[in-house]
C-alpha cells in the first residue's frame, strides 16, 4: 500500500489533485441519528498517493471541492456517498466512473462489493472488521485509517482493468452512460412532495385515508428536515398508517392510536389533527396500482424473455438490461421513463419491446 496521508487541512490536498484525470473517492458517513448524513472522512486516491481529508475540521473545504469536482471520480456503488458529499458540499463531480455498474456491465455478477471485486480481479482479501466504527472520534484510530485507505487503494487499478475489458466488449460507453444518470442533482435533494411515496403500506389506501397519509408524510419529512432526525424518530410508518386509517377527531382518539408516543402526541397532537381534518377536505382521487390482468402477464413474460436472450447472449444478468420492476411498469402504467428505453439500453433491447408495447 503507498503511504497513506490525513492531511491536516483540506487545501493542502489540492496540489495533489492537480493534473490527475481521475481520483478515485470514498466517503465515510454517520446517519443513524440525523436526516442528512454526516460527512466524517473523505479518502482519495491518485496516481501516486493515498490521502483523506477530515470534513469535520473548522476550515473552509469550497476550495478543495471545487477542486475535487473538476476531476472524472472513480467510485464503487456511489449513489450514497455523492449524495452525502452534495448534501454537505453542494458538489458533483464532472464525471463519474462507478465500479460497481463497469464490473456488472463486464460480466461480473450484479451489485458486487468493492471487496469482492479487488478479491475476483487481484486476488487480494480486504478485512471488513470496522464496517460498524464511529468515524466522528477524533483523533481517528490508525486501525481505522488503514481500513480507509483500503477502500480507495484499488479502485483506479479497477477502473483500468475494467476499462480495458469493456473497451474489447464495446461496451465502455454503457458505462459512462449508466454512471451519468447519478449525476442528476435532484437525486439528492429532499423531496418532502413526494414523502409519500417512500410510505411502505401506503399504496392500498383510498379517499381520505390516502389524503391523510400524503399530508401526515409531508409534515413528517419537513420535520425531519428542519429538526435533522431521521423521519421515523419522528413518527415511526406504522403509527402514521394506523392514525392515517383511525382519522381520529379528539385527541382522546388520537392518543388512542397504538404505540403513539405520549410525548409526540403533546407536542404534535394538535398539528397531526388539524391535517386529519384538512383531509376531509382532500379526498384523494388516488386509486391502489392494479394487479395486471392476464393479457398483460402474458406480455410481460414475453418482455422477459426478450431480455433474457439479449442478456445471455451479452454474458450479463437480466436485471442489468431491464429489471422486472421497469418492464412491470411499462406494461401496466404505460411508463416509458425507464432505463431501458434510452442510451444503448434502447437500440439494444428497448426498441423491440416498445414495438410489442
Amino acid at each position: 500500500m503507498n503511504p497513506f496521508k490525513l492531511v491536516p487541512q483540506s487545501r493542502d490536498a489540492i496540489p495533489l489533485l492537480k493534473d490527475q484525470a481521475a481520483i478515485g473517492l470514498d466517503t465515510e458517513f454517520m446517519r443513524e441519528r440525523t436526516y442528512f448524513a454526516e460527512l466524517c472522512l473523505v479518502q482519495l486516491s491518485t496516481e501516486a498517493s493515498l490521502l483523506a481529508i477530515d470534513p469535520l475540521l473548522n476550515d473552509d473545504q469550497a476550495d478543495f471541492w471545487q477542486e475535487a469536482a473538476a476531476h472524472e471520480w472513480v467510485v464503487h456503488s456511489a449513489r450514497q456517498d455523492l449524495e452525502v458529499i452534495y448534501q454537505t458540499a453542494g458538489v458533483l463531480p464532472a464525471l463519474l466512473f462507478d465500479t460497481q455498474i463497469a464490473a456488472g456491465l463486464a460480466g461480473y455478477a450484479p451489485q458486487l462489493g468493492y471487496a469482492g471485486l479487488v478479491k475476483t480481479l487481484f486476488d487480494v482479501e480486504l478485512p471488513k472488521s470496522h464496517t460498524r466504527a464511529n468515524w466522528t472520534e477524533r483523533p481517528l484510530p490508525d486501525a481505522l485509517l488503514e481500513y480507509a485507505a483500503e477502500d480507495v487503494e484499488y479502485l483506479l487499478p479497477i477502473r483500468d482493468a475494467l476499462s480495458e475489458a469493456l473497451d474489447r466488449l464495446g461496451r465502455l460507453e454503457w458505462v459512462s452512460a449508466d454512471s451519468a444518470l447519478l449525476l442528476d442533482r435532484k437525486l439528492y435533494e429532499p423531496d418532502s412532495e413526494n414523502a409519500i411515496e417512500r410510505l411502505k403500506g401506503a399504496r392500498n389506501l383510498k379517499g381520505q385515508r390516502r389524503a391523510a397519509a400524503t399530508m401526515l408524510a409531508h409534515w413528517r419529512e419537513e420535520r425531519a428536515i428542519q429538526k435533522d432526525k431521521p423521519r421515523q424518530w419522528i413518527l415511526r410508518d406504522s403509527v402514521l398508517l394506523d392514525i392515517a386509517s383511525r382519522l381520529p377527531e379528539s385527541m382522546t382518539a388520537l392518543k388512542a392510536t397504538p404505540d403513539l408516543p405520549p410525548r409526540v402526541a403533546h407536542r404534535s397532537g394538535e398539528e397531526i389533527l388539524g391535517l386529519v381534518r384538512q383531509s376531509a377536505g382532500e379526498m384523494s382521487g388516488y386509486k391502489p396500482p392494479a394487479a395486471p390482468d392476464e393479457a398483460q402477464k402474458a406480455l410481460l413474460k414475453e418482455m422477459q424473455k426478450i431480455v433474457a436472450d439479449v442478456a445471455g447472449d451479452l454474458g450479463l444478468a437480466s436485471e442489468i438490461v431491464a429489471s422486472r420492476k421497469d418492464l412491470s411498469a411499462a406494461v401496466v402504467r404505460n411508463d416509458r421513463s425507464s432505463r431501458v428505453f434510452r442510451d444503448w439500453r434502447r437500440q439494444l433491447v428497448g426498441e423491440d419491446l416498445l414495438a410489442l408495447l
